[in-house]
This record gives structure tokens, sequence and C-alpha cells, in this order.
């Protein structure tokens, strides 16, 4: 279908505000820019109560902020969320508010976590960080309020591919269980360039140059492109991972590796709800200030969610 109007309004915004000639971002233009964007979302959570903390990480400390909805059971479900922005930009604080609105959507208690970003440090920190997060709130379940057998690990955009590297990990590792994965606009293959890839690499949200650069700031020489740690969906062992919620975006560069992650893992029996969101664009669930559809995904992986953690 076309692209949607709106998307397509937003895109023509930005393209006016951009540069002629697009060059290489710089680490703090790029993250000035997606704290730009993510003002976007939509505030409409007054139900969600917050408390920031720190978890211990190997040898540092990794701050979180734990969201609490009204509707939250005695012990709920939880869900530890990565925040995308590249593994170079983003924060607690860029996705307050989508953090926000999934714990009121899933009845969740939320655990955002502010894993360390490259190029300060580079892989492995953020994968690093992520799997001691999961393991702490798995660990620590009962004082944080939250039902450790109705764990969900998930994220947008990278912090998708993060949640995505979590499961697979988790699933060689007895002891820790996870309930179900909730991967929204995942990034999850450097090894081959996709037709989307191709497609829309100018002029959609996130282009070309932006996605190399924040590889280029991630990632050191040497390391391969196929490791699934960097590219989650070249593992070749992914029968056995928990349910995955999966949407994409028909616009969106990384449209078809999400897409294709979805039918992998139905050809390896794991559970799956996949949705390709027609006329959309990357990170529209950020928008709903700008976009209807933020508001709608945002309740549809609500019900998504309460379905997959339902005793």
């Amino acid at each position: 279908m076309p692209l949607d109007p709106l998307a397509k309004r937003l895109l023509t915004m930005m393209a006016a505000a951009a540069p002629q000639a697009r060059t290489r971002p710089s680490v703090e233009a790029r993250r000035q820019s997606l704290a730009k964007l993510m003002q976007f979302a939509r505030t409409d959570a007054p139900d969600v109560t917050t408390r920031d903390g720190v978890l211990p990480g190997r040898d540092h400390e990794v701050p979180y902020r734990l969201y609490t909805p009204a509707s939250a059971e005695e012990l709920a479900p939880g869900f530890v969320f990565f925040h995308g922005g590249g593994l170079v930009a983003g924060g607690i604080a860029t996705h307050d508010r989508i953090a926000a609105a999934l714990a009121h959507a899933t009845g969740c208690r939320l655990v955002s976590v502010d894993y360390r970003l490259a190029p300060e440090h580079p892989f492995p920190a953020a994968i690093e960080d992520a799997i001691t997060a999961t393991e702490w709130v798995a660990r620590e379940a009962a004082s944080l309020g939250v039902d450790a057998d109705r764990l969900v690990v998930g994220g947008d955009s990278a912090g998708a591919t993060l949640a995505a590297i979590v499961c697979q990990e988790a699933a060689q590792t007895a002891g820790l269980a996870i309930a179900a994965q909730c991967l929204i606009c995942p990034v999850l293959d450097f090894e081959e360039t996709s037709p989307s890839r191709e497609a829309f690499a100018e002029g959609h949200l996130i282009d070309r140059v932006t996605i190399e650069a924040d590889l280029a700031d991630y990632l050191p020489e040497g390391i391969d492109t196929a490791d699934p740690r960097v590219s989650p969906l070249r593992a070749t062992r992914v029968a056995g991972l928990p349910t995955a919620i999966i949407h994409t975006a028909e616009y969106d560069p990384m449209r078809d590796e999400g897409n294709a992650y979805a039918r992998k893992l139905l050809a390896a029996g794991v559970a799956v709800e996949h949705v390709c969101h027609d006329g959309m664009v990357h990170n529209f669930h950020a928008m709903g200030a700008i976009l209807p559809q933020a508001q709608l995904v945002l309740s549809q992986i609500g019900e998504q969610v309460r379905r997959a953690v339902e005793r």
C-alpha cells in the first residue's frame, strides 16, 4: 500500500530540515537527533508510576527505571525493555514515554535498562549489560513485584536486537526462563543487504549513512557481521526460543529482516505473532503525536503480551 499520508508529511518535513548532502553524523548529532525525534511520542499513561535504581554489572552499575501501572498485580508479569538508538544513542530519558506506554498497555512491571553505548563502550558491552539486567530481574523478581515465571524481554529497533540476542543466549543457559520476546521494528541482519534496505536507504526516517555510522561506532574491526550477537537472524539454533511478538513496518529498511526472522522462528516451531504494518516507517510506534497508528500498535502489543503471559 502507499506510504501513509501523515508519515509522508513527516518525512517531507524532515527532508526539508536536513542538509542537502548527507554525511556521516557525529555521535553527538546522532544522539541529539534521536532525542528530538522521540519527543513525538505521546504521554498518555497517567496511571504509571516510576522508580529509578541501579543494578550490578560485571564491574560497573547499570541504571534502570521501573514502571508500575496502577493495574499491576501484586506479582505482575515483568518486561525487561531495551531502547533503540543504533546502540550509540538513546537511554531511559529518550524512551520514557514509550516505556510508560508499554507498561500501561501490557500490565507489566517494566524495567527500562540504560545499557552502555558505543563508541565509548563498543561491542559486546551492550549485550553484556542486557544479559546481566535480564538475569538480575529474574533473580530479584519478588523484590520488584515481578512474577519470574511471566518474564518478557523486548525492545525497539536496536533494542530489539539486544532482546533477540538475550533470548537466544538464554535458550542455551539453564535457569533463565523467558516467557515471550517482543521485537518492535527489529534490526537483525548486517551480513546481507536486503531489498528493503536497498529500497528505503534514503528518505525513510533512518538512512543508510546513519545505519553504517552506527555499526562502525559499535563494532570493532575483525568482528564477523554474521555472528548472531551482531546479526541475530543468522543464528542456526532457534528452536525452543520464547514466544515471539514481532512488529515490522512496510517502509522500514529493516522490514525484510524482521519478516524473515518471524518466518524462521515459525519454521522452527516457535509460537509467533507477527504484524507488518502497511504504510508505516521505522520507529512509527514512537510517534503517537503525529501518527495515530502508534497508539493502535501499542494497544495491540499490550493485548499480545497479556495473552503470552496469561496463567
